[in-house]
C-alpha cells in the first residue's frame, strides 16, 4: 500500500495533522495500535450502565479557545461544547473554597472572601489577558520562534511590557500569585491550575501555567464535549473520512522505515508495509520514535544522548464513579463546578509537590475531580453523577491491584472529608494505575499524560530536546506531531498542526530552501 502521508498514532494531535493534509489534497492514512481512534479523547461505560465515562481527558479550556481547533470548524461535525454552572473551586482543608465562573463579577466576590482588594485584582489581570489574548494564543500554537504571531504580540504589548511578559515565564506560582493577587483565594487559582501539570507552586515556570489556566477559565470556561469527550475525536474523524482520510486501528506500528536518510513508509507488528510518498508523522512520545520506530543507529549521537535527559512528567492513578446523586459537599456551591481542586492549601500543594520529586507517595495526596453529569447531563441517568479523580504518583513505583485500591480508597476519604456521605452514593468504579493507563493508551508511558515533563527546562527550543522547536527531526521526511513537541500537552491541536505545516513546507514549492536549512540547522544542533 501507498499513501503520500502517514500518520502514527490518532490521538487528537495525529488526527489535526491529518486533516491538514487531507486539506491541502494528500492520502492520507493514520495507523493507530490500539482498538478505537482517540489517544488520550476517548469515552466509555466504565463503572454502570448508562454512565459515560471519560478515560482520560476531561475538560478543556485550551481546546476551545484553540486557533488550530477554531480553524477546523469541528461543530461542524458534530462536536458541541458544554459547561458547568461554575467553571472551578479549589476547598481548603477546612472546607474554605474559591469559585471561578465565567461571570467575571462572580469569580470577583469568591477571591474578594479572602482579601477585598482582589476583586479589582482579579478585574485588571483579565482586562489585560482580554487585551493580548489572541496574539499570545497565536504565539502559543506555533512552531518556535512564533515569528508572525509573536511581532503581533510585542505590537500589542509595546518593549516594555514585552519583558515583563518575558519575566512572568520563569516566576513559580507562589511568586507570581504575590505578584498579581494579596488574598490566598486568588492565589490558589494560580497555584491549584499550575498542578494541571507536573509542577509544584514553587517550581519555576509554574507560574505561567497556573495564570493561562486561570485566565482561559475565566474567558472560555473549561467546557466538555456534549456526549463525552469521545465526541472530539468523533468530530476529528468525521471531518477526516469526509476529506478522503482513512483511519486503520488495532494496527501497532513497530518500525519507521527508511532509505537514504529520508522517512519513507511504516511497518507494523504483522510485517506489513505502508509507503508514503512524502511524509510520515508520528504522534507518539519523542522517546518512542526514536529509540523504538526509527533506532540510534540512524540518529545522531548527541541526539541520542539528549534523550538519556528527557524527563518525563509524574506517574497518574484516576477514578471513575457512578455516583447515586450529586456530591453531597459541605460548602454546596461547590457542587456547581465542573472541576474541582482538593486537598490542600498553598503550603501543602508545595509538600506534595517535594513528595514527588523525593519520590514519595503523598500522605493526603491533591485530587483534580471532574463532575461531568453537572457539566453535561447527557453523561448520566437523570439524578445521578458520573465523576472521576485523578491524583499524582512518582514514576517507577509498582502498583499491584490491592495498592491500587487502596489508593483509591484513599482518594475517596479526601473526598468523604468535604462531602460526608459520599462513599454511600458509589454505585460503581473503576480505578487506573500507571499500567492500567499505558496499556489503554501506549503513548502514556508510565501513566505520565502531558509527553514529558512541563518544566522550564524542556520547554520551547528544549522541548523534547535542544533542538529548533519545531516538528522537524533529524531524518528527512519524518515529523514529530505529539505532546513531545513544542508547545507540549493539553488538547489543543499545536502539535500536530505544526508538524503537518512542516511536511507541507518541505513537499512545497520552495521545499529545496527549506530542506537545506533544516539539514544545516540539525547540523548545527546535534553534530
Amino acid at each position: 500500500m501507498e499513501v503520500d502521508a502517514v500518520v502514527v498514532g490518532s490521538g487528537p494531535n495525529g488526527l489535526v495533522a491529518a486533516n491538514l493534509l487531507a486539506d491541502a489534497g494528500w492520502e492520507t492514512l493514520v495507523i493507530e495500535a490500539t482498538p478505537k481512534p482517540g489517544g488520550a479523547v476517548r469515552t466509555e461505560e466504565l463503572t454502570a450502565p448508562g454512565f459515560r465515562n471519560d478515560v482520560y481527558s476531561a475538560f478543556y479550556p485550551l481546546g476551545a479557545a484553540s486557533p488550530v481547533l477554531a480553524g477546523l470548524g469541528l461543530e461542524e461535525h458534530g462536536l458541541r461544547w458544554r459547561h458547568a454552572p461554575a467553571v472551578l473551586a479549589h476547598v481548603l482543608p477546612d472546607d474554605r473554597y474559591v469559585l471561578q465562573s465565567r461571570d467575571l463579577e462572580r469569580t470577583a466576590r469568591s477571591v474578594a472572601e479572602f482579601d477585598e482588594r482582589d476583586a479589582d485584582n482579579l478585574r485588571a489581570e483579565h482586562a489585560s489577558w482580554r487585551r493580548l489574548r489572541e496574539p499570545l494564543l497565536d504565539a502559543i500554537v506555533r512552531p518556535f520562534p512564533p515569528v508572525r504571531s509573536g511581532a503581533r504580540l510585542f505590537k500589542t504589548l509595546g518593549t516594555a511590557e514585552a519583558l515583563r511578559l518575558a519575566r512572568m515565564l520563569t516566576l513559580t506560582a507562589r511568586g507570581l500569585g504575590k505578584e498579581k493577587f494579596d488574598g490566598a483565594g486568588a492565589r490558589l487559582l494560580l497555584a491549584g491550575n499550575a498542578m494541571h501539570t507536573d509542577l509544584g507552586p514553587d517550581q519555576a515556570g509554574s507560574g505561567v501555567f497556573g495564570w493561562l489556566l486561570t485566565m482561559l477559565g475565566q474567558d472560555v470556561g473549561f467546557p466538555v464535549p456534549e456526549g463525552g469527550a469521545g465526541r472530539l475525536t468523533d468530530a476529528l474523524v468525521n471531518r477526516l473520512t469526509a476529506k478522503g482520510g482513512e483511519i486503520v486501528c488495532g494496527t501497532p506500528v513497530i518500525e519507521v522505515m527508511l532509505s537514504a536518510g529520508r522517512a519513507v513508509g511504516v511497518r507494523d507488528a504483522d510485517g506489513r508495509t505502508v509507503r508514503a510518498r512524502r511524509a510520515v508523522l508520528a504522534d507518539v512520545p519523542a522517546p518512542v520514535l526514536y529509540r523504538d520506530l526509527v533506532g540510534a543507529e540512524h540518529l545522531p549521537a548527541r541526539l541520542v544522548s539528549d534523550l538519556d535527559r528527557f524527563v518525563w512528567d509524574d506517574a497518574t492513578i484516576k477514578v471513575d464513579w457512578a455516583l447515586s446523586s450529586p456530591i453531597p459537599w459541605s460548602a454546596a456551591e461547590v457542587g456547581q463546578a465542573g472541576t474541582v481542586h482538593i486537598g490542600a492549601d498553598l503550603d501543602g500543594l508545595a509538600g506534595i509537590a517535594n513528595d514527588l520529586a523525593c519520590g514519595r507517595v503523598p500522605h493526603d495526596p491533591f485530587l483534580l475531580l471532574g463532575q461531568m453529569t453537572t457539566a453535561d447531563p447527557t453523561r448520566s441517568p437523570a439524578g445521578t453523577e458520573s465523576a472521576w479523580a485523578y491524583t499524582h504518583v512518582p514514576r517507577g513505583d509498582s502498583w499491584p491491584d490491592s495498592r491500587l485500591r487502596r489508593h483509591a480508597d484513599r482518594m475517596e476519604e479526601v473526598i468523604e472529608r468535604h462531602a460526608p456521605g459520599f462513599r454511600d452514593l458509589i454505585a460503581g468504579r473503576a480505578i487506573a494505575g500507571p499500567a492500567q493507563l499505558q496499556k489503554g493508551n501506549h503513548s502514556l508511558v508510565e501513566g505520565s499524560i502531558n509527553a514529558g515533563t512541563a518544566a522550564i527546562q524542556q520547554q520551547l527550543f528544549f522541548r523534547p530536546v535542544p533542538g529548533l522547536g519545531r516538528a522537524d527531526t533529524p531524518i528527512d521526511r519524518l515529523f514529530l506531531a505529539s505532546a513531545s513537541a513544542h508547545p507540549g500537552g493539553a488538547v489543543h491541536g499545536a502539535p500536530g498542526s505544526n508538524a503537518a505545516r512542516a511536511a507541507l513546507a518541505r513537499d512545497g514549492w520552495a521545499g529545496s530552501v527549506y530542506r537545506a536549512t533544516v539539514r544545516a540547522a540539525h547540523r548545527a544542533v546535534y553534530r
